[in-house]
């Protein structure tokens, strides 16, 4: 499905110029379900983040994914982490869903898009396969690059992310 995923999001107009290797990943948060399959994808295109945002939305939808849950089990979940060193929609919006305690990130949502992803630095399933695509990215807010990030988490967290053989 994730190929196909990919050339959803080809079709609508993005420039897919690299593709991660497929991984395992436990599911997040802990206990949603089974394991994860992911993937990252470096695109480019000329639209405006809400514009990718509204292709990923589609493209989850064209695959069966149904919104009941905050963080429930999912068909296919297409998120957009960054686009380029942008911060989105302004650095106080950015601080504020980045500060944000962990039993309030359950259950609330933001308005709309906030990049970069506020906490893609605490979370191996999104930056091991970032680090096929674009381990040099810069954190604009940060100050870090991808494998920097990677290399700051814990070794446990890292060695739970299993490549998929043959895909």
């Amino acid at each position: 499905m994730i190929w196909q995923a990919v050339r959803h999001l080809e079709n609508a107009g993005l420039a897919v110029s690299r593709i991660s290797r497929l991984y395992r990943t436990p599911a997040f948060p802990a206990g949603a379900g089974p394991d994860f399959v992911n993937a990252a994808v470096l695109a480019h295109g000329a639209q405006a983040p809400e514009a990718i945002l509204q292709m990923a939305m589609d493209c989850e939808q064209a695959f069966g994914r149904e919104r009941t849950k905050r963080w429930g089990a999912r068909t296919l979940d297409v998120d957009v982490i960054a686009v380029g060193e942008r911060v989105f929609p302004n650095r106080g919006v950015f601080d504020y869903w980045k500060a944000l305690a962990p039993e309030l990130q359950a259950v609330q949502v933001p308005e709309g898009l906030v990049l970069p992803h506020p906490r893609m630095h605490e979370r191996a399933f999104v930056l091991v396969p970032l680090l096929d695509v674009a381990p040099q990215w810069h954190h604009p807010v940060l100050g870090k690059t991808v494998r920097e990030m990677a290399r700051a988490l814990p070794a446990g967290e890292l060695a739970a992310i299993e490549p998929l053989e043959n895909c």
